[in-house]
């Protein structure tokens, strides 16, 4: 199997965030996750497209007359 599972920790680390908002995630069912056993893990795969979801692209302004348009 090609596509890693990832601990809550490194999950953590890969985000650049604290373990308790990765759990939070997983409490609000906001990430998609995978139970083994007792333990939590998530596919790499999975939190790429987390990721990719959360994107935001930027908006092209217009001004006229010191305003902007849309």
């Amino acid at each position: 199997m090609d596509d890693e599972l990832l601990t809550v920790a490194e999950l953590a680390r890969v985000l650049k965030v604290e373990v308790r908002f990765v759990r939070r995630l997983v409490a609000e069912r906001r990430i998609p996750f995978t139970k083994v056993g007792k333990y939590v893990r998530f596919y790499r795969s999975d939190v790429d497209d987390f990721v990719s979801a959360g994107r935001v692209e930027p908006v092209t302004v217009a001004w006229h007359d010191g305003r902007a348009v849309a």
